[in-house]
């Protein structure tokens, strides 16, 4: 399978002298589904937009498609569809007007485009509310119907950029739906942004771990997850400052404990076999009257590969918005 992105050395400054992307080298195989993770800042969105020709980059080398980016732009530009964070869906048309105008823009007419919207509206599970104007629909419909447009020229490689932020769960599981389909029945390789593990986890066959615009990981989510090895076991202690202290020399002196990460008020501790642990954790702990407010268990997670990558969690904003930001305001 050959590459249908590669990146070498990639560097993007701004004026002000933030390095966004600092030095960093992958590739992408064709029909593959690709991701990059990580917090916002850690340089996802830029990396898409020197991608998909918005961003000049500062230094290294970039080819999309078979398409050199600094000399054959205008090519790239053709064969990627783009879905980016900020949904470019017009309220004042229809869902259908809308496609329509965007094949337009992708020089598409007559039966073709006709039959291209009718296809798309029925992917995304619009065609009831094909004439309605777009200002009515949901966050989640909006959402759908932008991916909808990105898809009217039927690209070959498609960009998406956090396409789930601020969805409910019911409009996350939807998109990842038509995602899944775009990918294994039509072939289409896909670049997707995200903060949100479970999505990484269950769309992405390959992937890259993005922290302060540097790749810390990559590999499939199992590899990745194969690299930590062990269980994880999650606390929260009561009394927090005063007690940190004690509670990590503890977890350190328990035989099978490998590793010991801080995050905010929690102590997460990774060992083999670590369910087996519990009960010694919590009468360590109770013969030193340190209180526990609580304490989890879990395998392996993307998100312990981060943590263990870069000592912190990724903490992705909230996953459903208030309810005037998901539905549209109806017309005065």
């Amino acid at each position: 399978m050959s590459d249908i992105i590669a990146v070498k050395d990639l560097v993007l400054v701004y004026s002000d002298g933030t390095k966004a992307v600092d030095n960093i080298s992958f590739n992408v195989k064709k029909g593959e589904f690709f991701g990059f993770l990580g917090p916002n800042g850690a340089g996802k969105s830029t990396t898409i937009k020197v991608l998909t020709t918005l961003l000049r980059k500062t230094s290294g080398s970039v080819c999309v498609a078979g398409y050199n980016l600094d000399s054959e732009a205008k090519e790239i530009r053709k064969v990627i569809g783009v879905q980016s964070q900020e949904t470019a869906v017009d309220g004042d048309l229809t869902g259908k007007e809308n496609l329509i105008l965007q094949g337009h823009f992708q020089q598409l007419s007559g039966r073709i485009l006709k039959d291209r919207v009718a296809d798309l509206l029925k992917l995304v599970e619009l065609e009831t509310f094909a004439n309605k104007r777009v200002s009515n629909y949901s966050g989640g419909m909006k959402k759908r119907l932008d991916l909808a447009t990105a898809l009217v020229h039927r690209p070959r490689l498609l960009f998406l950029d956090e396409p789930t932020t601020g969805l409910d769960p019911q409009s996350r599981s939807a998109i990842w739906t038509y995602l899944e389909k775009l990918n294994k029945e039509e072939g289409t390789t896909i670049f997707l942004t995200t903060q949100y593990m479970e999505e990484a986890d269950r769309l992405c066959r390959q992937l890259s771990i993005i922290d302060s615009g540097k790749i810390v990981a990559s590999g499939s989510p199992t590899e990745l997850k194969q690299q930590v090895g062990v269980d994880s076991i999650t606390i929260s202690i009561k009394d927090s400052s005063k007690d940190r202290t004690k509670a990590i020399d503890i977890l350190k002196s328990l035989e099978g404990v490998s590793n010991i990460h801080e995050s905010g008020e929690n102590l997460t501790a990774y060992a083999k076999k670590a369910g087996l642990l519990v009960a010694d954790i919590v009468r360590a702990f109770d013969s030193v009257d340190i209180r526990i407010s609580g304490m989890s268990f879990s395998s392996p997670t993307l998100d312990d590969v981060y943590l263990q990558k870069t000592g912190r969690r990724i903490r992705p904003e909230a996953l459903v918005k208030a309810p005037s930001a998901i539905f549209g305001r109806r017309r005065r």
